[in-house]
């Protein structure tokens, strides 16, 4: 689906924020780069202040606007799910890194682990509306940290063939996970011909600094020959100004910050701007996901991004309610629509998380996968032509049978013109007491589990996975990825 249509920023203001975004990179400049950049940054111009803080001038960043990489394209496992991110295109995933499950039905939060980053794998991979895989949680029973990035990347491509971004705790574990990834591809060469995962992660510690281990991190992702997905996300009130304009010129220009870091060292390689304003609450100084205040700022930075011609990808969907409730629904609802028909080409967070990003719920995922159904199917908005302006149809009815039931467009667009929901209840109230009275939860935790108790795929052969097993520390047991598991 194509968005765009909604602009919170006129294009005037889009010039003021462009303006000071400039000012704040050229005057302030950025703390701590790493060496690498330094010494290229350095080399094209930029300039060291009486702070000791990296300063890049106007026109260094104008050109790597002008000629950063456009053509992004994200490939699956299997080529149904390749995505073409160009333009104002929407896309909707997952993302979150919570450190806690809800599971279906429960009222408690548990620790969340590595099975679940495969069983939240699994249940996507079956969910038509959200179009790409990171992980939503984090497994908390691994210290190693790069047996826990191994472990990740495995269990997420074993339980879908959708696009899936892996982030990295050190660069150094890139290339292991590479060495991983190209087995299940049937080699390296396979896999740079349709690399199915992406690297990337949060290079910028706010306000306005270089975070060491992040930055090695998208610098050593382009290994991946798929593009570098940066993210930053400073919080108004906290990290970032309170002004919600203020904010958005510190998002942006950290985005650019993080982009002229992975372009001056690899020139050209495209990069997945990520500028995720956060919001305060003021009266707790406690993060919020879910307000007004983060819809239209998260769309804003969606519109600039695609305004410099760039990818965009924003946090939408990061509810505070606890639970995949009212609150959720509507926290939901309007941040990922707002973004989305803002023209975000990856609206991300968009599914499972709740509790203010600590927590995914199962319920969630499938009760979100119909709410995103519904938004994309906004986004799509009216096609107006000759033909379904409808003047001869309206004027037949009118003179016939008063009704468009039986008539021949009515059947033609009733699949193409409406989305229809998978959980949502539309019947009457006599068949929803028939049918036990239950509520949006309860519908979507029955579909949880039956897709969790019967949909264990086989995407990495056999063979392939004994190898992988010899050679890697996998901690996702043979067991725990059959039917016969019995947790669901």
């Amino acid at each position: 689906m194509v968005g765009g249509r909604f602009a919170p920023l006129t294009n005037h203001e889009l010039e003021q924020v462009h303006a000071t975004v400039l000012d704040v990179l050229e005057r302030i400049g950025m703390a701590d780069p790493i060496p690498v950049l330094k010494e290229k940054a350095l080399a094209r111009g930029c300039k060291i202040n009486e702070h000791g803080r990296l300063c890049f001038p106007r026109a260094l960043v104008e050109d790597v606007i002008a000629n950063a990489g456009r053509a992004i394209q994200w490939h699956g496992q299997d080529e149904r799910y390749d995505l073409d991110l160009s333009g104002a295109r929407v896309h909707t995933y997952g993302g979150g890194e919570a450190v806690n499950a809800l599971d279906p039905g429960a009222d408690h939060y548990r620790p969340s682990t590595i099975r679940d980053v495969y069983d939240l794998a699994r249940l996507v991979d079956r969910m038509d509306n959200i179009h790409a895989f990171s992980r939503l949680v984090v497994a908390t029973e691994l210290s190693d940290l790069k047996v826990c990035d191994i472990n990740t990347a495995y269990a997420s491509i074993a339980g879908t063939q959708k696009h899936t971004a892996l982030t990295f705790s050190y660069a150094e574990h890139i290339e292991p996970t590479l060495e991983m990834l190209y087995m299940v591809a049937g080699g390296e060469k396979r896999f740079k011909e349709r690399p199915f995962c992406h690297g990337g992660g949060c290079p910028i510690i706010s306000p306005l600094r270089y975070g060491v281990h992040n930055s090695e991190v998208c610098i050593e992702a382009t290994k991946f020959g798929s593009p570098v997905w940066i993210v930053t996300a400073p919080q108004a009130g906290a990290t970032a100004p309170a002004a919600l304009a203020g904010t958005l010129v510190q998002v942006i220009a950290e985005a650019l910050a993080a982009l002229l870091m992975v372009d001056l060292v690899h020139p050209g390689y495209p990069v997945i701007m990520g500028p995720w304003p956060f919001v305060s609450d003021l009266r707790t100084g406690s993060f919020s996901g879910g307000g007004g205040e983060e819809a239209v700022l998260s769309a804003a930075a969606a519109q600039v991004i695609n305004h410099y011609g760039l990818v965009s990808s924003v946090g939408a969907g990061m509810t505070d309610s606890k639970s995949p409730d009212n609150q959720s629904g509507y926290e939901k609802g309007i941040t990922v629509t707002l973004a989305a028909l803002a023209g975000c080409n990856n609206v991300s967070e968009s599914a499972g998380m709740v509790g203010s990003l600590m927590g995914c719920s199962y319920e969630a995922i499938v009760a979100d996968n119909d709410m995103l159904g519904n938004v994309l199917r906004a986004v799509r908005g009216i096609e107006i032509n000759e033909e379904t302006l409808s003047y001869d149809i309206i004027d037949s009815v009118v003179h016939g049978e008063g009704h468009f039931l039986r008539e021949p467009q009515t059947l033609e667009l009733m699949r193409s013109e409406y989305a229809y929901p998978e959980i949502a209840d539309r019947g009457t109230h006599s068949e929803w007491e028939e049918a036990g009275s239950l509520d949006m939860r309860q519908r979507a935790a029955e579909r949880a589990r039956e897709i969790l108790s019967t949909h264990y795929p086989e995407y990495i052969d056999p063979e392939v996975d004994r190898k992988i097993r010899e050679k890697f520390p996998i901690v996702l047991s043979s067991d725990d990825m059959r039917s016969e598991c019995g947790r669901w």
